[in-house]
């Protein structure tokens, strides 16, 4: 009968969406109450465990990423990587893909369970409207360079829009030049760019629209690393990374 297609279809959607749920509900669960170990307990088991778990809450979102190796030479195991951030859901899918500690507002550290199995995780966190904040976030993440992490960090300053929001702010390549670290950049288009577009709503609420979303298609586009070394300057790498980040909007978010 014509009429019963889409009906199972929305069925079969509904059952795997379920099963998303229930999945990332249970793996939360081990994940909150494994956070409670003294940190010298939390290594590098509980990091892969905390991308897997990033993989996991993008499946319950119906969130597909598709990573594209656009980089024409091999990408360094050390390095800062940096992203546009039009959206709450790099925080997923940022981590499930690159073994990165990523920066994040000091708000995310307060979230129920997240914030804390994000903490657990090797999160580092700044208050963006502190100077203080933001030279202690500079130290942990160089700190965390010469001990051999990788560290990942927004230029846009936070969450802006689907839109390049210029200028980047110069944290992670002053952390670059000061380190010798390499940068590799990371552009993200979302297909239904306004489904995932942050506009400050209630977190809930746009979990809820992503999920909802009719293409649920994440890109991923990594490029080459770029050499701290062959800039003079903060600013001069800051325009270069600028001015690549813009020629990629044109080509991507038309």
């Amino acid at each position: 009968m014509p009429y019963e297609v889409p009906m199972i279809l929305s069925l079969a959607s509904f059952i795997r969406l379920l099963i998303g749920w229930v999945d990332l509900a249970f793996l939360s669960a081990i994940m909150y109450v494994l956070s409670f170990l003294p940190s010298k307990y939390l290594g590098r088991w509980y990091r892969r465990c905390f991308r897997y778990w990033c993989a996991v809450f993008a499946r319950a979102l119906r969130v597909q990423l598709f990573l594209h190796q656009n980089n024409l030479q091999p990408l360094p195991e050390h390095f800062i990587i940096i992203a546009n951030h039009p959206s709450v859901f790099e925080d997923l899918g940022m981590s499930a893909l690159f073994n990165a500690h990523f920066l994040a507002k000091i708000e995310v550290k307060d979230w129920w369970i997240v914030g804390r199995i994000g903490k657990a995780a090797g999160t580092l966190y700044v208050n963006r409207d502190c100077k203080e904040s933001r030279a202690q976030a500079t130290n942990t993440m160089l700190e965390a360079l010469n001990k051999g992490l990788n560290i990942g960090l927004y230029p846009e300053g936070g969450c802006k829009g689907r839109r390049i929001f210029t200028p980047f702010r110069y944290g992670a390549f002053d952390l670059a030049l000061q380190s010798g670290i390499p940068i590799i950049p990371v552009f993200l288009h979302y297909e239904a760019q306004q489904d995932f577009e942050w506009q400050n709503q209630h977190l809930l609420c746009k979990l809820w629209v992503i999920t909802k979303a009719q293409n649920h298609r994440a890109n991923y586009y990594v490029y080459d690393a770029i050499d701290p070394k062959q800039f003079s300057s903060k600013e001069a790498l800051t325009d270069h990374v600028q001015n690549l980040y813009l020629q990629w909007q044109k080509r991507y978010l038309l």
